[in-house]
């Protein structure tokens, strides 16, 4: 296992990527959502409801949202009457999505502080697990996919939504012009924080393609996996079975 990692664009050992991610996710938690809207025009709310009706959440469920800190993802399964479980290692996501969620009054919701890597819920625990826009921030992906794997219950099903690299010819191009030049723009006008959404966007180019994420996630223990690319890959929803 090599001693660095990620961050961005620069390599840093695997201990400062944590650190370094935190402060990112500290510094943006307060405008998180404003600076989703306006980086996606509004359309990630669009890829969240699709997400969640991949999973199909039941009210008999037991599921974990893993990075769900500012609830965006839980509050669309609560709606099902599944019991929901949040998890993040940023506490600072976490406050904003509690806030949220009692002024929205889903009361039934369970929050934890937990890092992906090393979870402390017990063996075959949850009947589902999601994560979105978040597992490209985990220091030690395979490691994370592993636990997922873990926490499942037999027929436990894995969703992740997360940034890709779209196919469609010529959109790439643009997608890069408007992320690199555009998006710390915003970042420094709506949050007073260039920095870290130049990091945000970097973690995107420097994650895996959807070809070779599947394959870490069957390599985790999934099967049946599957891509759905959403803007020909700009997002992607993965999935997989434990059995």
């Amino acid at each position: 296992m090599s001693d660095t990692v990620s961050f961005g664009y620069e390599d840093v050992p695997r201990d400062e990527k944590v650190a370094r991610v935190g402060s990112v996710f500290t510094n943006v938690a307060a405008k998180y959502d404003l600076m989703n809207d306006a980086m996606s025009g509004g359309m990630h709310r669009l890829w969240k409801d699709r997400f969640v009706r991949r999973v199909k959440p039941r009210a008999s469920d037991q599921i974990l949202d893993m990075a769900g800190g500012t609830g965006d993802i839980a509050f669309r399964l609560a709606e099902s009457g599944a019991s929901i479980t949040v998890a993040d290692i940023n506490p600072a996501m976490l406050e904003v999505g509690m806030k949220r969620a009692a002024e929205r009054g889903f009361d039934e919701l369970v929050w934890t502080e937990a890092n992906a890597e090393s979870l402390t819920f017990p063996d075959k625990f949850f009947d589902a697990y999601t994560i979105a826009f978040g597992i490209r921030n985990v220091t030690d992906i395979p490691a994370a996919l592993k636990e997922a794997h873990r926490v499942l219950r037999r027929g436990g099903r894995f969703f992740c939504l997360e940034f890709s690299t779209t196919v469609w010819p010529g959109f790439s191009e643009v997608y890069d012009a408007y992320s690199h030049k555009l998006v710390p723009k915003l970042g420094q006008m709506l949050a007073g924080d260039a920095d870290s959404y130049r990091y945000l966007i970097e973690s995107i180019r420097r994650f895996p393609d959807m070809p070779t994420f599947e394959r870490m996630i069957r390599e985790a223990g999934f099967v049946e996996t599957k891509v759905e690319p959403i803007m020909g890959g700009l997002v992607a929803i993965h999935s997989g079975w434990k059995i």
